[in-house]
């Protein structure tokens, strides 16, 4: 049974994905891996692999968040004294202190009856996001919530890690969570397994394990991928049984929830590890392909939190701004977390993509 949560009269408004300008090719990383012409294309042809985006060495978070909110006020989609809060959901928080979210706050001036949360998670981090926003909510001094889901962990992974490194791709996503003048239900429902927790992981750079020469140093793993310590490291087999395993009851039982079947869903926004394990989830769900969209990681890469926002603004663009969809969100992974949500999604004041 897992965590139910339901909310009243709240909606999204608007979602902005900010997207790096550097693109890379899997054609153009392909001669760092340990391993032949033939067999990596064989993998990004059952991967979905194709090309990603990288932010430019400096660039940081609260950079790509600033960028985002400014373009939001400088076109008059967002007033400064609406903004109640700022939630950022990261894992490539740019200190151990102060946290990014009040960095954020200070280089935006905005004032300080604002309130700023760093939520540390990954793959649903979008989920954990916005029933964050939506508790919020429920007090009558809040207005806006400004959700930042970002992450930068290209960072983190190895250019010689072929399992990892054409995949991960960074973003930056700003989803404006306000109170609804039109009556609205929202369900969602969450789970969490800190037994698998190091599924996924970067072992080295907490206070556990410092970073030192050591950490730092390449070592070649069983299937051929180099890595060190402080890079991205996941048990791929382990994370794929996981989402097979648990997402598609997990969906059961929201849809019971909500008395609502498969058919009611307009569209299933999911986060996006790969097109393969996807596609094989929305077959063991009962999905059409088509009602779950799957190209976020070969035109961007997988960007963590940020994959589920990124999906709205690519996918449904200003299709949400003047029609309202019945959408499931879910995401899983890194925890190992696993939520969804179901609501209903449409008349935004915006929904795109802008390039940093």
């Amino acid at each position: 049974m897992s965590l139910h949560f339901t909310f009243n009269n709240k909606r999204i408004s608007g979602v902005l994905s900010i997207l790096p300008n550097q693109e890379i090719t899997f054609e153009e990383e392909m001669g760092s891996y340990n391993f032949s012409e033939a067999k990596s294309l064989k993998l990004k042809l059952a991967m979905g692999y194709n090309k990603h985006r990288i932010v430019k060495e400096n660039t940081n978070i609260s950079d790509m968040c600033v960028y985002g909110i400014n373009h939001l006020f400088d076109n008059k989609l967002l007033r400064k004294e609406d903004i109640s809060a700022l939630i950022l959901v990261t894992q490539s928080p740019e200190h151990f202190m102060p946290p990014t979210s009040n960095i954020i706050h200070g280089r935006l001036e905005l004032d300080t009856n604002v309130l700023c949360m760093d939520i540390n998670q990954g793959c649903a981090g979008f989920i954990i996001g916005l029933l964050q926003a939506y508790m919020l909510l429920e007090q009558e001094s809040i207005k806006k919530v400004i959700l930042m889901n970002a992450d930068v962990l290209s960072r983190k992974v190895s250019k010689r890690d072929r399992n990892s490194n054409p995949l991960v791709g960074d973003a930056t996503c700003i989803t404006i969570v306000e109170k609804s003048k039109e009556p609205t239900t929202i369900n969602a429902v969450l789970n969490m397994n800190g037994k698998g927790a190091y599924a996924l992981q970067i072992p080295a750079g907490g206070f556990k394990i410092p970073c030192s020469p050591e950490t730092a140093e390449m070592k070649e793993d069983d299937n051929g991928n180099f890595r060190a310590l402080e890079n991205l490291v996941m048990k791929g087999d382990e994370v794929f049984n996981f989402v097979q395993t648990e997402i598609p009851s997990m969906i059961d039982e929201l849809l019971n929830i909500v008395g609502k079947k498969t058919d009611n869903i307009d569209y299933w926004l999911f986060h996006q590890p790969n097109k393969f394990m996807l596609n094989k989830l929305a077959d063991k769900i009962g999905i059409p392909r088509e009602k779950m969209p799957s190209n976020i990681v070969e035109n961007f890469g997988n960007a963590s939190g940020a994959t589920i926002p990124t999906n709205i603004s690519f996918n449904l663009g200003e299709a949400a701004c003047t029609q309202i969809f019945n959408v499931c969100f879910a995401g899983f992974g890194v925890g190992l977390t696993w939520a969804a949500i179901e609501q209903q999604l449409g008349n935004l004041s915006f929904n795109k993509i802008i390039y940093y």
